[in-house]
């Protein structure tokens, strides 16, 4: 799947020849119902600092935690932001020093049975740029930072994509987003390496003493490969989101010189998939020196856009047009029930720019790509907006993070 740009943002579609009768006719209802939706940002919470993820409590989608990168997370509670904070672990997290400082508290999770078990899990860079992975206890809105378990810690070679997301699918598997290692170019090919963690996903059991196991139908349990590995060939995927209707996966892949992407792995998948980098970039080549016979294995994006915003620009704040953006943020397929126009279309969008975007799946191809910027970031009088996040509330609202400190919910007026 590949997607052409021009300036006025219009864009063309390879495969919209080879949709169905009925699947135009379903297009065009979705069409005509999205005309009628009046999208806005409606305010959560602001004033945070540097926030990267946000979601809801599993019992009451009006109870919000945001994640802060220098290591807290915050409760809004029915519009009112709890004065002590839920989780508190600068004591041991890697403070971010500058604008584009890549490491910190990254992800978190509650456990499938929070209810029960009171576990939450976080991702997070420590003080010796070690990647963690650990289980905490929760009661009464409190974290208690001294039962930490750790479940993965492994060194990070450079400062930079070190992925960070974590979540749970539908089945209860455990899955952590592991980038490339860093510098530019994965020079040392970690991502192409099954031998080490690098540039994939992971796919694991979690145990109830806190330890984990190797699911039986990982793709590497029998080869002398790691064995944690679901996907691999990935750069830094910053976001990924599982279709909560049918479990259907989508990540989305930071690029490096000229492509971001989003990829898209059905919920029958087998794993094992390899994304091509750093042989490729989104479906384009990366390296001058491959092989020719390779280039059918690698398994490429639904959807790609031109990575042309310059990073630099971007984090001393200064204003770039007619660019799509240099960061891809991966988010979530629409499951709400309070905009029915938005229903199984898939929103993502670009830290750099501020774009958001949308498309709905049709047979692993993505039709109906929208372009909601200017009517959302409209409705809140920003020209500015760094897309740190998505979120997904307990009951499929969709949610999004600006990095500058507000949190918002799309709703529809």
């Amino acid at each position: 799947m590949l997607v052409f740009f021009n300036n006025q943002n219009k864009y063309k579609l390879s495969y919209c020849n080879g949709v169905n009768l009925s699947m135009k006719k379903t297009i065009l209802i979705v069409i005509i119902n999205f005309i009628s939706a009046q999208l806005y940002l409606e305010l959560l919470g602001q004033d945070f600092d540097k926030p990267i993820y946000v979601t809801t409590s599993p019992i009451n989608s009006n109870v919000f935690y945001i994640v802060e990168q220098d290591g807290y997370i915050w409760i809004v509670d029915d519009g009112k932001e709890l004065s002590t904070p839920f989780l508190d672990i600068t004591d041991r997290v890697h403070k971010p020093l500058f604008p584009a400082d890549e490491m910190g508290l990254l992800g978190f999770a509650f456990d499938p049975n929070f209810t029960d078990n009171g576990f939450i899990y976080i991702n997070y860079n420590d003080k010796d740029d070690n990647t963690i992975i650990s289980r905490f206890k929760a009661e009464s809105n409190k974290v208690d930072i001294n039962t930490e378990q750790y479940i993965l810690r492994f060194k990070q070679p450079y400062s930079n994509h070190n992925g960070g997301h974590i979540a749970f699918d539908s089945e209860g598997y455990f899955y952590i987003s592991v980038g490339d290692g860093g510098s530019a170019g994965d020079p040392d090919n970690r991502a192409q390496d099954l031998t080490n963690l690098f540039g994939s996903i992971l796919r694991i059991k979690l145990n109830d003493d806190g330890s984990y196991s190797i699911p039986k139908d990982n793709p590497f349990l029998k080869d002398n490969y790691m064995k944690e590995i679901w996907l691999y060939g990935l750069r830094n995927v910053w976001r990924f989101s599982f279709d909560r209707l049918n479990n259907d996966m989508y990540l989305g892949d930071v690029g490096q010189n000229a492509w971001e992407e989003i990829n898209y792995i059905s919920h029958d998948s087998k794993g094992g998939l390899n994304f091509g980098w750093n042989i490729m970039e989104a479906s384009s080549v990366f390296l001058r020196d491959y092989n020719d016979s390779t280039l059918h294995h690698y398994q490429l994006p639904v959807f790609e856009y031109p990575n042309d915003a310059k990073y630099v620009r971007t984090i001393l704040g200064i204003k770039q047009k007619d660019v799509h953006g240099c960061s891809v943020t991966g988010g979530y397929v629409y499951r709400g029930s309070r905009i029915p126009e938005l229903y199984g279309r898939y929103f993502f969008g670009d830290y750099c720019t501020g774009k958001i975007w949308s498309f709905y799946l049709n047979d692993g191809k993505a039709i109906d790509f929208r372009n909601h910027t200017n009517e959302l970031l409209g409705s809140i009088n920003k020209n500015k907006f760094y897309l740190s996040s998505f979120g997904e509330s307990e009951n499929g609202e969709l949610l999004l993070v600006d990095y500058s400190g507000s949190i918002y919910r799309i709703s529809k007026k």
